[in-house]
């Protein structure tokens, strides 16, 4: 029996050792190979023959749109299973995706369980999951495995567990509210650069954008029942300006901690890292560094 192969597209290097991992643990005889863009990728595929394509959307070169359309005009490809993996769930990019071809469609931030879910799909109608499910780990196992993949991916094999949030010193210099709470008082809505809405696997909330540079942002979101964790994964919607530009950041959760000195902090501080190597996204965080006016589109406590 031949070997099912999968090609993993994405221009992080993090994600898509998460999704190879992932991937082999899950199913321990698949082969799975990764493309940094779309070019290489159609490279791989002009000299490989591979029986699904799990790839991003937003990559240098060429897209992941791009890509599906090469692969739909090609006679040897023209049915070949083929997930588009993105942050783009806007209506318009889903209806996009569907016209191109695309097999199926999963928004980042993605849970383990999310991407086996349609993995196993597109298998199952190509006639390849009976064959890897037959050595298939079970779900409390690969669950473990995906997270101890994760942090190793962070700590290039350097396991280290992740620290729970704990109170914290207040954050300084750019991190630092406008006012202290007295003591015993309910803190306020903190002050902070913009606003921006953070996409984790358990839903979505509004954020404070705190500090901002090319690499991180900090981030300052209200305490809620279900604590973020580190090596989420997230993504961080921005929408700022007088054209309402939009810029969707691909990261994941470095660290989390309580914002204010004491265990019942009604904030959380967050320091989100960014994966994506975009042009187009990091000039328009530039710009926003270098205006450092969001604030202006900010309403506290919204």
């Amino acid at each position: 029996m031949s070997k099912i192969s999968v090609l993993v597209v994405d221009d992080a290097p993090f994600i898509r050792d998460l999704v190879k991992k992932c991937l082999r643990n899950a199913f321990p005889g698949i082969v799975v190979e990764d493309a940094v863009n779309g070019r290489k990728a159609q490279s791989l595929m002009m000299h490989n023959s591979y029986d699904m394509v799990l790839c991003d959307w937003e990559m240098p070169e060429m897209s992941g749109l791009e890509l599906l359309t090469w692969t739909r005009e090609q006679e040897n490809t023209k049915t070949l299973p083929f997930i588009m993996v993105t942050s783009r769930g806007d209506k318009e990019n889903v209806v996009q995706a569907i016209q191109a071809g695309v097999s199926d469609y999963i928004g980042k931030p993605f849970t383990n369980e999310q991407l086996m879910t349609k993995v196993k799909k597109a298998l199952a109608k190509v006639g390849k999951l009976q064959a890897l499910a037959a050595g298939a780990p079970t779900r409390q196992q690969a669950a473990s495995a995906f997270a101890n993949d994760s942090l190793s991916a962070l700590t290039s094999g350097r396991a280290e567990p992740a620290r729970p949030v704990a109170p914290a010193p207040r954050p300084a210099a750019a991190a630092t509210p406008a006012s202290a709470p007295a003591p015993g008082a309910r803190a306020t809505a903190p002050m902070g650069r913009g606003q921006g809405q953070l996409r984790l696997p358990g839903g979505s909330q509004q954020c404070v954008i705190k500090a901002l540079s090319l690499k991180e942002a900090l981030l300052v979101v209200r305490r809620t029942d279900t604590l973020p964790q580190v090596l989420e994964l997230a993504v961080l919607d921005l929408e700022q300006g007088e054209n309402a530009e939009v810029a969707r950041l691909n990261g994941y959760l470095h660290a989390v901690a309580a914002f204010e000195p004491k265990p019942d902090s009604d904030w959380l501080q967050l320091t989100f890292r960014f994966l994506d190597q975009d042009a187009q996204k990091l000039d328009y965080v530039s710009r926003l560094i270098a205006r450092g006016s969001v604030q202006k589109h900010f309403v506290p406590g919204a």
